[in-house]
């Protein structure tokens, strides 16, 4: 399994950083389908993951995933159907679950939930499976910041940084993966691309580049109450500043609502986060529309600026980023954890029989396509439909009435939000 010869110098077959769910789900995967050591190193712990109360989406696809594991969370909130609109034009997209046989086309749940769900089936794993709990070392309060591959016969990578009050804290492994927050760059390129054009990839001196785009926009997310929920149906709906979506979310120890995620221009998003609650509801309202009357209250507004960066190579040698390390996306649609969730299966499945470089080179070609397609569709939507020319907008508009009509283009579309390139 691992040169004897490195066994009293080496933590881990893999090292992993980042304990969030790409993470997770991926040590748990290692430990219920490898014989390999793992180490899960993280910034924070599993009780402050456990307190965060954000709201995300899950495919039907990402059920399929974690229940494999063990992790499907306890509390969630099915999405059954979707309509997709622009405000204001005519032309719209339904999406129901029972046409795909399925029990819902989504689910959304709280963060924390998820976390705990996963560390939960960690542990399970570890106490259940042959060496399970001498084979997984967990380190908590531990930053990393250098992972430096050596160009010994043993084939190391080392991972440095430190742990609680500044103690030094270094790793040893014959793979480490990148799957924290924060876009992985090969470590030769980290000091070039600078001060490029935002929405160009940056040159790269080996590995490939790092595409980058400004969308101009910044989401603002909330949990808000409406008067007239619709209990099932999420919406997402165009407008001439950006998505505006509203999903389905009960709060835990709280009253059925929405989780909001509305995207404008700064300036504009900045102005709405200092508006006393009614007149933030008041312009939600106006950019919404009365499907679901009046929206009565909102929980604390929280907001962070979107863009597109994605590494076009996610290997390099015996490191791999997966996650939000490898591309973070726009938000609409909500496909990007579900993405990163994919990106740790495929690369659980070819880290099952073989801890090498070349396993990752494997895993980066299986998940070329599906990268590429969700990235590819996530850019194309915010652009195409912040186009404001009255003409562009008529377009818009006729393609979802010829969306809504032709199935199969439909049916591509629904198994893409639920699936990806999933294979």
């Amino acid at each position: 399994m691992r040169p004897a010869a490195t066994d009293d110098i080496m933590d881990a077959d893999i090292a992993i950083v980042g304990a969030g769910p790409v993470g997770l789900s991926l040590a748990c995967l290692l430990l219920r389908t490898s014989p390999w050591r793992v180490a899960l190193i993280d910034a924070a712990t599993p009780a402050r993951a456990a307190r965060d109360p954000r709201a995300i989406a899950l495919s039907h696809g990402s059920r399929q995933l974690l229940e494999q594991i063990g992790a499907w969370p306890r509390a969630v909130t099915p999405i059954e159907h979707i309509h997709v609109s622009q405000r204001g034009r005519f032309g719209h997209v339904r999406l129901h679950h029972d046409d795909y046989a399925v029990p819902a086309l989504g689910y959304v749940v709280r963060y924390g939930e998820l976390c705990g769900a996963l560390e939960r089936a960690l542990a399970a794993a570890a106490q259940s499976v042959p060496d399970g709990g001498a084979r997984l070392l967990r380190a908590y309060d531990t930053h990393i910041g250098h992972t430096g591959q050596h160009d010994d016969p043993a084939g190391l990578v080392r991972l440095s940084g430190h742990a609680h009050e500044q103690q030094p804290a270094v790793f040893t492994a014959r793979l480490a993966v990148q799957a924290e927050g924060g876009l992985f760059q090969p470590q030769a390129d980290k000091d070039q691309g600078k001060d490029k054009d935002k929405n160009k990839a940056a040159p790269r001196t080996r590995g490939g580049p790092v595409f980058r785009r400004d969308y101009g926009q910044t989401a603002i997310i909330a949990h808000v109450i409406c008067s007239r929920p619709q209990p099932g149906w999420a919406w997402e709906r165009f407008t001439e500043e950006g998505p505006l979506a509203l999903l389905p979310y009960e709060e835990q120890h709280g009253e059925p609502g929405y989780a909001l995620v509305w995207c404008c221009p700064p300036e504009q998003a900045a102005r709405r986060l200092a508006l006393p609650d009614a007149a933030f509801l008041a312009e939600l309202e106006q950019a919404f529309g009365a499907r679901m009357g009046r929206f009565t209250a909102i929980g604390k507004r929280h907001a962070f600026p979107l863009g597109l960066n994605a590494a076009q190579v996610t290997v390099d040698g015996r490191v791999v980023a997966v996650g939000n390390a490898a591309q973070t996306l726009h938000p609409v649609a909500g496909q990007g954890l579900n993405l990163g969730l994919r990106d740790a299966f495929a690369l659980g499945a070819a880290l099952r029989a073989e801890c090498s470089p070349q396993a990752l080179q494997a895993f980066a070609g299986r998940q070329r396509l599906d990268r590429a397609v969700t990235i590819g569709v996530t850019d194309m939507l915010p652009r195409l439909f912040g186009v404001s020319y009255p003409l562009a907008a008529h377009a818009r508009g006729a393609s979802l009435a010829a969306l809504a009509c032709l199935g199969p283009l439909k049916d591509a579309l629904a198994r893409q939000m639920m699936y990806g390139m999933r294979r």
